[in-house]
């Protein structure tokens, strides 16, 4: 058996004696960096109240100095979706590799909006301005990895799903909390959704509960919008928590659906540019 490592971390406190230890034991790192630095220390404060940008990119230095894989993941609010083009500017001036962006999600028992809570229509914009600019950096041979542009291009032209729900449907991923607790998405880590405590039962005993088999084929209300997509088998939905963020809104408008439009079109040119970046 094959074991590979992953972390994540907020880059708090990844010193040269952490980067060692990852680095002997080849850890896959996931440090968080929020878009670019007004943005991160807006949201992420230390016990002082104070901005860890500075702190942050000194981890992110360590951890190019010692030559350790690692992503970025920048957690994507609605405000930041509004400035992609000094989110992809940050990316390039610190020659960052790879990126994935998380949509920032409303409480799944929220009653009403907030300004932080991800909306199609910014998703659709912060997208479709990030992929005009990924395609510009294509064209003068630089290669940014962006997730969900290679899950799409995975999906498209190697029909591999590399993305959890791209394909609107549930799989148990066992999410296994310190007191052993199991729950069947990262989204779900409550306690309708507990399936058991690892100490307890095996894996395959936790797959074959009531409870597990419910979450897998529980069903979200489909869009009648979805039914006249031109994606809806490429879709099928999608997640079912990223509805509110990612696809049809209480507007009928779809901000997947508007960046696959941009997307798909441009694929054999996608293809045709990564041919000469990737060796």
């Amino acid at each position: 058996m094959t074991v590979h490592y992953a972390i994540q971390t907020n880059g708090m406190v990844i010193n040269d004696k952490w980067c060692r230890f990852l680095k002997e034991h080849r850890f896959l790192v996931g440090l968080s960096i929020d878009g670019h630095p007004l943005a991160h220390d807006r949201h992420r404060l230390d016990a002082k109240g104070r901005g860890t940008f500075a702190r942050v990119l000194q981890t992110k230095r360590l951890l190019d100095a010692y030559q350790i894989e690692y992503n970025v993941l920048c957690v994507l609010t609605n405000p930041l979706a509004k400035e992609a083009q000094r989110v992809f500017d940050f990316l390039k001036e610190e020659q960052i590799a790879f990126v994935q962006f998380i949509p920032c999600l409303a409480d799944l028992d929220a009653t009403s909006t907030n300004d932080y809570a991800l909306t199609p229509r910014n998703f659709a914009g912060f997208y479709q301005q990030l992929l005009a600019f990924w395609l510009q950096e294509l064209t003068q041979g630089r290669y940014l990895s962006i997730k969900l542009f290679d899950d799409l291009l995975n999906l498209l032209v190697r029909q591999q799903v590399t993305a959890c729900g791209i394909l609107g449907n549930c799989q148990v991923q066992y999410v296994i909390e310190a007191d052993g607790s199991v729950y069947p998405c990262d989204f779900y880590v409550l306690d309708e959704f507990r399936m058991g405590y690892i100490q307890e039962q095996t894996l395959r005993e936790l797959f074959s509960q009531d409870c597990s088999q419910q979450f897998l084929c529980q069903k979200k209300d489909m869009p009648s919008k979805c039914t006249q997509c031109p994606f809806q088998k490429l879709c099928r939905g999608g997640c079912k928590r990223m509805k509110d963020a990612m696809y049809v809104d209480s507007e009928g408008f779809c901000g997947y659906q508007e960046l696959l439009k941009d997307f798909t079109p441009r694929i054999n040119e996608i293809l045709g540019l990564l041919q000469g970046v990737i060796q």
